[in-house]
Order: structure tokens, then sequence, then C-alpha cells
């Protein structure tokens, strides 16, 4: 008898752990961070961080480089599914809304880095609009501190919106939404 209560006490009890676990992690729905058309929260609002990189030719590229640019950072890698998924939707943003004064700046975080990524941009074509298409947006090669500046990452891909004076006013961990990551842009163009 006082066996099979210490075990119910115990299953009680890791239950009990496990959903306070899941609720004290659990992203907010669709891993939205912040802002509703426009309006960032105070928490999304500070400021975009430092960052300089090594893009795919080996030269530096600096997100201060874009300043005056509404700018979608997305953190990615060439073996992520999700991030194949919408690399099409991000392509065509790029075509749309770069007249405008916005970009894409890919971070590829694969582990090998450049011998692994730039021959893989060079050869995957994804299908926009009914055509092949190659990655038209600039890509750099990330690491474990550039994702620190942003916060961490729980996860890939992860995209960051940044406001024309640099400010994060979106956070989106997983897949994108285009619908709602155009509604985004264009209420920041």
């Amino acid at each position: 008898m006082k066996k099979s209560l210490l075990v119910i006490i115990a299953v009680v009890a890791v239950i009990a752990a496990t959903y306070l676990a899941d609720r004290a992690t659990r992203q907010p729905h669709k891993g939205v961070l912040s802002v509703a058309a426009g309006k960032p929260s105070a928490a999304a609002s500070k400021p975009a961080p430092e960052l300089t990189l090594k893009d795919l030719g080996g030269k530096d590229l600096s997100l201060s480089q874009y300043k005056g640019k509404v700018v979608l950072v997305n953190f990615w890698a060439t073996w992520c599914e999700p991030c194949q998924v919408e690399i099409p939707w991000l392509i065509e943003m790029q075509q749309k809304y770069s007249a405008q004064g916005f970009t894409v700046l890919g971070i590829a975080m694969d582990e090998e880095g450049a011998s692994v990524v730039t021959p893989w941009v060079n050869k995957e074509r994804f299908d926009v609009n009914g055509s092949k298409s190659q990655m038209n947006y600039p890509i750099v090669i990330g690491n474990d501190a550039a994702a620190d500046k942003f916060g961490g990452l729980l996860g890939y891909p992860t995209s960051v919106l940044i406001t024309r004076d640099g400010k994060i006013v979106k956070r989106i961990t997983g897949i994108i939404s285009p619908e709602e990551m155009s509604k985004s842009i264009e209420s920041q163009l």
C-alpha cells in the first residue's frame, strides 16, 4: 500500500513538473515575440546589435551597412527543411520590396561554414512564381556569437525584422507566414 502510494505521488510530481516546465518555456503563438502592424512593443523596440560577418566571397558585411533600410535577418541552415520551405518566399519578398528600401540578410548557421554553404547556394534553385530562382539576397556565414547578439536561437529558421532606424520590431522562431511577414514589412516601408 505504501509503495503504490509513493509511486502515485512520484508520477503526479513528474506530470506536474513537466506541465510547469512546459508553461515556463512555451513560445507565444507561431513563435511571434512582438509587434502588430508597425507598432513595436517595448520589449521588441530595442536596437539591433552591431554585427559583422563574412559573406560567401570572404568579405566583411556589416548589419550597419543597411541602416536606412528595412532588414529581415534570417538565421537558417542548408540542412533545415523548414528553412528550404521559406526560401522561395524570401526570394519573392526581396524581389517585391528591394526597390522600396528592403533587404533580406541570410545568416547561414552551418557548422562547416562557407565550404558547405557556398556550393549549396550556387547549386540550389527554388520555385518562385513558376520559375526557378537562386537566392537573390546577401548571405553571410554565422556563428554562435552572432546568434547570441540576437538573444540566442531556439531553432531554425529564426527571422528578425529591423526598421530603417535600426530597431528590432518582430522576431519569429520557426517558419514565417509569408502573408503576415509581408504586412509587417509593408508597415515599415
